[in-house]
């Protein structure tokens, strides 16, 4: 049963989801650098993601996926990584294809998603 949130949280999980992986401690101020976006924009953005139960704040500041936060970033995080390898692969300058991977990621269904993951995986396998 997918959640349904918007595009705007949908980045805010996903820049949290990889700012987690390089960061000992993920902070309002990290995203904001991260996106280039202003500070306040963010702190209001993380009052929605906290008040719909996406993420947890600690006294100090420090943001930490939920389980639903962590299964929307996951999801669009594996989006993001595969859609733009496979743009790369296809011929797409580099930068070309992480832009265009990142507004596919929002709007594919789920259905088409998965039948390009499943012939890339398929055409990998058939390469090895």
């Amino acid at each position: 049963m997918p959640m349904h949130v918007n595009e705007s949280a949908e980045n805010y999980l996903e820049t949290i989801l990889m700012l987690s992986q390089t960061h000992p401690v993920v902070r309002s101020v990290d995203i904001a650098t991260e996106l280039n976006f202003k500070k306040s924009s963010v702190s209001v953005a993380m009052k929605k993601l906290r008040e719909s139960h996406h993420i947890v704040v600690s006294p100090e500041g420090y943001i930490t996926l939920t389980e639903s936060g962590r299964e929307i970033a996951d999801r669009i995080y594996e989006r993001h990584t595969l859609l733009s390898s496979w743009l790369q692969r296809l011929g797409v300058d580099p930068q070309t294809a992480v832009d265009d991977a990142c507004r596919i990621e929002h709007v594919i269904s789920t259905e088409s998603f998965e039948a390009i993951k499943k012939h890339i995986h398929e055409k990998m396998d058939a390469e090895n």
